[in-house]
């Protein structure tokens, strides 16, 4: 086998759709892949459910109710200890978000290299295939313009082979008559 010239590839093999992305699998992403860092993005990316909102509501719905009530009385009107609480959650809410949009970016940036780098590999093939395509085109015509000129010849040679019968005939009965 010629070694410059590439393996060609076995049409049936299956095909590697992940192929670009590999590269990108071992980038740790900006805040790691630890235990806290996983479960930190889980955590915020509850706080945009609507589980998370039913929930929040119907919690803050039923302290308020047992306050005004006079059920319990542990935060009364202004509910100072409910203000808290908010303000605890969002201390804690506003960086997690932030650790998870950070997070999906970085996937997001590893996401449009792999595919650029796809893009760019099948532009590659798809000149690969239009350069073989012309080659198959010329070589074609050039075997059309072969098949023409023998074409050609043989009906030449036909023709003379025919006038040369013909010719042989006509000696053939000269040289008959004659004897």
């Amino acid at each position: 086998m010629n070694s410059t010239k590439p393996e060609e590839k076995d049409p049936a093999a299956p095909v590697d759709h992940l192929r670009f992305h590999r590269p990108h699998a071992h980038l740790a992403s900006t805040f790691g892949n630890d235990t806290f860092a996983l479960k930190a993005e889980a955590f915020a990316r509850f706080f945009g459910t609507p589980t998370f909102l039913g929930a929040q509501t119907l919690i803050v719905g039923i302290w308020i109710i047992l306050n005004v009530t006079g059920v319990t009385t542990f935060d009364v009107y202004p509910f100072i200890l409910l203000n808290l609480a908010f303000s605890l959650q969002a201390a804690y809410a506003a960086p997690l978000i932030l650790l998870a949009q950070t997070r999906q970016a970085a996937r997001d940036k590893a996401q449009s290299e792999a595919d650029a780098l796809h893009r760019e590999a099948l532009a590659v093939a798809n000149t690969e295939r239009q350069a073989q395509a012309a080659q198959n085109s010329a070589q074609l015509l050039a075997l059309l313009e072969q098949n023409t000129r023998l074409t050609e010849m043989t009906k030449e040679l036909t023709e003379r082979i025919g006038n040369l019968t013909s010719e042989m005939h006509q000696h053939f009965l000269q040289d008959q008559q004659r004897s």
